[in-house]
């Protein structure tokens, strides 16, 4: 069964978010109106939610931290996860929040200045919470991958060969 034309646009533009409906037509054999309408119907629909840019911040500024901080929690009444979801996803230090089966029940990306800034913002806003049983934080070291995305490639050997 082919793939329909919804489909193959969100897959191009999850790729490349930056390609006009012009080249996009051209790619998906339609005209360049089909294409924008596509769009802002998914966009009104909130199927496209945003367009992000993928920087590496570690070559503009190598300060910053960023810790993924496991969350086991327990849920109160008929609003379950989503009430305490919406708490935490109201923190500016949160970047990414997702309800996770396994060991624990939330992963929280945080992204603050030190390790001392995000650490106090664990303990002082996220383990306060009243429904917050535990928290784990790994602080990131380096990252190599992300959405895809290669950060770190293979570095050359730049040493002289020897033969015996």
């Amino acid at each position: 069964m082919e793939k329909s034309l919804e489909l193959k646009l969100l897959e191009i533009l999850s790729d490349n978010s930056r390609l006009e409906a012009e080249e996009l037509s051209v790619m998906l054999g339609v005209d360049a109106d089909t294409i924008r309408n596509t769009i802002d119907r998914l966009e009104k629909e909130k199927v496209i939610c945003g367009y992000n840019t993928l920087i590496d911040w570690d070559k503009v500024h190598d300060d910053d931290v960023t810790a993924m901080v496991e969350l086991r929690v327990t849920p109160q009444g008929g609003e379950g996860y989503d009430k305490i979801a919406e708490k935490i996803s109201s923190f500016p230090q949160v970047d990414t929040l997702y309800l996770m089966s396994g060991a624990y029940d939330f992963l929280v990306t945080v992204k603050g200045r030190s390790i001392k800034e995000v650490s106090l913002f664990v303990s002082g806003k996220l383990a306060q919470i009243d429904e917050v049983q535990s928290t784990t934080t790994h602080f990131t070291l380096s990252k190599y991958k992300e959405l895809g995305v290669l950060f770190k490639s293979k570095k050359t050997d730049e040493r002289m060969l020897v033969s015996p």
